[in-house]
């Protein structure tokens, strides 16, 4: 792979959540939700330092112990429901600049929610985004749904969501497009900094099969992830 210098891994994990309580904490097949994704950033060896931005003391301690860096604990401006991601990152860059007395180069986002990301997506996406001279890469999956099936009913009549010149055609002959999957986030330090975003012009991308590209919002999501890590378990035997 193409040698990468000053890159910082960010894991944003906010003590509180509305749709699963301290999911981040919460069991995911025997381990901490979060520990997933701490061990695949810390077996990327490009990975500079991974940081652990929380406000929440236990997920502090146990984040420590499991070899993540936390020089801080987030303000209470950014851990509120209306804190948005980016400000999260441009503080953690901020500190950690301070801290190591260095400028870095560039900030990847690991949210704890894609515990499937694994060691080898990270060095993939990584490598993508190197070789093309990105200014961002952002991970997605193959769509789940063609916005050409989609249906709207308007007057309790069923019509397409889009409309398209060959109504008839098959599902096997439209375009692939793909989704964003949240698991995977680097942008260059600069473009984050100066221009309050993650997505540069180059924007590169790095492809996740739909079976490691869940990202967990509800309780649906996290059993369907803990059966997918049970049976990813139970093949090795």
């Amino acid at each position: 792979m193409k040698e990468i210098q000053g890159l910082l891994a960010v894991i944003p994990a906010r003590g509180g959540s509305k749709g699963i309580p301290h999911k981040n904490m919460r069991l995911l097949n025997g381990r901490p939700m979060i520990q997933y994704t701490i061990e695949a950033a810390l077996q990327a060896k490009s990975i500079e330092k991974v940081l652990v931005s929380t406000d929440d003391s236990e997920i502090f301690e146990i984040c420590s112990r499991l070899g993540a860096w936390l020089p801080f604990l987030r303000p209470d401006f950014l851990s509120t429901d209306h804190a948005k991601t980016i400000d999260v990152l441009k503080h953690a860059t901020i500190e950690a600049e301070r801290l190591l007395g260095k400028k870095l180069e560039h900030i990847m986002l690991l949210q704890p929610t894609s515990p499937l990301r694994n060691k080898k997506d990270i060095e993939a996406a990584l490598q993508i985004y190197m070789e093309n001279e990105a200014d961002s890469l952002q991970s997605v999956s193959p769509s789940l749904v063609h916005p050409y099936l989609l249906r709207t009913i308007k007057n309790n009549i069923l019509a397409p969501l889009l409309e398209q010149n060959d109504p008839n055609q098959r599902r096997q002959d439209l375009a692939d497009i793909y989704q964003l999957n949240g698991a995977i986030y680097i942008v260059k330090r600069d473009l984050l900094m100066e221009h309050n975003t993650i997505v540069g012009n180059n924007n590169a991308a790095y492809v996740m099969p739909k079976e490691r590209s869940i990202d967990i919002d509800d309780m649906y999501d996290f059993y369907l992830t803990e059966c997918l890590l049970r049976y990813e378990e139970n093949s090795l035997y």
